[in-house]
């Protein structure tokens, strides 16, 4: 559903994403993962055929985002970090507006609109103008405004931020049941637990590169390790007494009174014979539990201290400094030509 390779964009001697190749399937979701400025937007604006890239290439449902740049928006929804709402309108007013932007058919414009409203909590609110909506409603408005033509692929940018803890759950489960569907999602989010929750593939992305991807229990298995358990048992038996054939078995890295830890390479393989060796050794066995693993540890390992702003700016960073640079630069020339005026009034004056 998705594919890109090599995707590059330059903006003049900076390169704001690198050799960028991706691939997400139908029904998929890919977390885009990377600290601000690391090139997540950029990459998802060419893959959106917002902006072109300037190496490589990509494909949206089989369109080619430069050449059918047309057919990749008609087949999208993007919800951007800004989203740019019309606050003087209605919430039905302004779907409407969309639903006819995407050429959705009039008879099934309000229809769809009633139910994405209903769906996420803003049917009771469609006479307010969109202005005075919380900020969490004005996100929950972009959101369906990128789905009011019931897309194949979506890029959702921060799609939870700003709402409260019953509306973020809403949203997340509109992207499982989208998934249910066979749309395919790319989710650029800091939220780390929304991405290990929802996401089938995980791209860590720096300095316009992606560093390492993979699902999210492969990126723990590569980066962390095995995973570790804890074992916690009934009755207080020395850790040295353990059984021989349970040493032999799995590595055993920490123990307590009536506990012990131990690392496993293929759980899923010595479990049930540890399980079956502590019995017969005369254990009573309480619980067995794999020790927590963050997605957060992954992502801090991998991706590091964010790069100062200089060196890991985005284009619009890139675009505002070099307007800055221009406006100073201006107002610069306009003192000298003012300062050369006023000396040459001067210097007619005392001649006169």
């Amino acid at each position: 559903m998705i594919e890109a390779v090599n995707l590059t964009k330059e903006f003049g001697n900076f390169t704001a994403v690198k050799d960028v190749s991706l691939t997400v399937k139908e029904g998929k979701v890919l977390a885009l993962l990377g600290h601000n400025g690391a090139g997540k937007t950029t990459t998802t604006r060419m893959l959106s055929a917002i902006l072109a890239p300037t190496k490589g290439y990509a494909k949206i449902a089989g369109y080619d985002t430069v050449t059918q740049a047309l057919e990749v928006r008609r087949s999208i929804g993007h919800l951007t970090e800004l989203p740019g709402l019309y606050s003087r309108m209605r919430i039905e007013e302004y779907l409407e507006f969309f639903a006819e932007v995407f050429n959705v058919p009039k008879e099934t414009r309000r229809t769809r609109a009633e139910q994405m409203m209903r769906q996420f909590d803003l049917w009771e609110t469609r006479k307010l103008k969109i202005g005075e909506y919380s900020k969490g409603m004005r996100q929950k408005t972009a959101l369906i405004r990128a789905l009011i033509h019931d897309p194949k692929v979506l890029f959702l940018d921060e799609p939870t931020s700003a709402m409260d803890p019953y509306s973020s759950k809403l949203v997340r489960d509109s992207i499982s049941q989208l998934k249910n569907q066979n749309r395919t999602v790319v989710l650029c989010t800091h939220n780390l637990y929304e991405a290990e929750e929802l996401a089938d593939h995980i791209a860590i992305i720096r300095k316009g590169e992606i560093l390492i991807e993979g699902s999210p229990d492969d990126l723990k298995r590569r980066l962390l390790g095995a995973p570790s358990f804890t074992v916690k048992l009934a009755q207080y038996k020395h850790p040295d007494n353990l059984p021989t054939r349970l040493k032999e078995l799995v590595e055993v890295i920490d123990s307590g009174t009536d506990w012990f830890t131990y690392r496993c390479e293929e759980p899923e393989k010595y479990n049930p014979h540890l399980l079956k060796i502590l019995v017969e050794s005369g254990y009573q066995v309480i619980t067995i539990s794999e020790t927590p693993r963050s997605l957060e540890s992954v992502y801090l390992k991998i991706a590091g201290t964010p790069a100062t702003a200089s060196q890991n700016r985005d284009e619009s960073e890139q675009t505002l400094l070099k307007l800055k640079g221009k406006r100073k630069g201006w107002f610069r020339n306009r003192r000298k030509e003012e300062a050369n005026k006023s000396q040459e009034r001067s210097l007619s004056k005392r001649r006169s």
